[in-house]
């Protein structure tokens, strides 16, 4: 039964996964795991490779998490945070190259993909750029026209759900705990000091204010109605890892969870 204060939409709680490489470890995989509803798995394009994709399969199998494809720009030296000025038909392909890879690693452990989420560069230019935009959903209709795309929750959603219906894709609306935001709705690059929020108690704080109110402050102090479906904790980042536990429990007291 719900709190009798708990908002009508439940938030999801999601965090990037499966983002080391080789002899290389990055986040808290199996610490994070069972906190969350859904893990956005890299691919291997800007993390990851097979290996590491199957463990975070199987991690997610235990803890009941949702996967999601964690698709990319190739770009394994720079994290896939530096924008690539690829043509329509390239997007296409490398959405559906690395869903299915991943999508294979599930099928081989009795799992199934539930969504896909763009990762770094990729995600900003798609928000940002309509035409970068049409081609991943090109991408995921192409491979699933079933699975839901998540995108940044913003101010104003009309075009990106306009031009998401064209394609017959439904959309998942998704916030950020730990990420400053601009006047525009859009997430502060993370070139500028104070983007990625390095206190515990204001990642909890924008949390909560996003799971009770669908409001979040912007850089300028104005208050922006986002209502997101799903709010991501980077997995990457120790402050948020600190503090996810706490932001779990808020989040099922909310619910009335135990």
């Amino acid at each position: 039964m719900n709190h009798p204060d708990a908002p009508a939409r439940r938030l999801l709680l999601n965090c990037d996964m499966g983002e080391s490489f080789g002899p290389w470890t990055m986040g808290m995989d199996e610490q994070v795991m069972p906190l969350v509803d859904m893990a956005n798995v890299a691919c291997g394009f800007h993390a990851s490779d097979p290996v590491t994709m199957t463990r975070t399969v199987a991690l997610a199998k235990a803890a009941g998490t949702r996967i999601g494809a964690h698709p990319s720009y190739p770009d394994l030296a720079g994290f896939g945070r530096r924008s690539m000025q690829c043509s329509h038909d390239e997007i296409v392909a490398l959405v559906q190259y690395q869903t299915g890879a991943l999508a294979g690693i599930c099928q081989s452990r009795g799992m199934a993909l539930s969504y896909v989420k763009p990762h770094g560069a990729l995600y900003n230019d798609m928000m940002r750029d309509p035409a970068v935009l049409r081609a991943v959903l090109a991408g995921v209709a192409g491979y699933d026209r079933t699975l839901p795309l998540m995108v940044l929750a913003s101010a104003d959603n009309r075009q990106v759900e306009e031009i998401a219906a064209e394609a017959g894709v439904t959309l998942m609306f998704e916030a950020f705990a730990d990420r400053a935001y601009g006047s525009d709705g859009l997430l502060l690059p993370r070139s500028e000091p104070g983007a990625v929020y390095s206190n515990p108690a204001s990642i909890l704080a924008q949390s909560l204010s996003l799971a009770h109110d669908g409001v979040v402050s912007a850089r300028d102090g104005s208050l922006m109605k986002l209502m997101p479906d799903t709010l991501c904790v980077h997995g990457d980042n120790p402050a948020s890892v600190a503090v996810i536990q706490q932001i779990r429990t808020a989040l099922d007291q909310l619910y009335g969870e135990s």
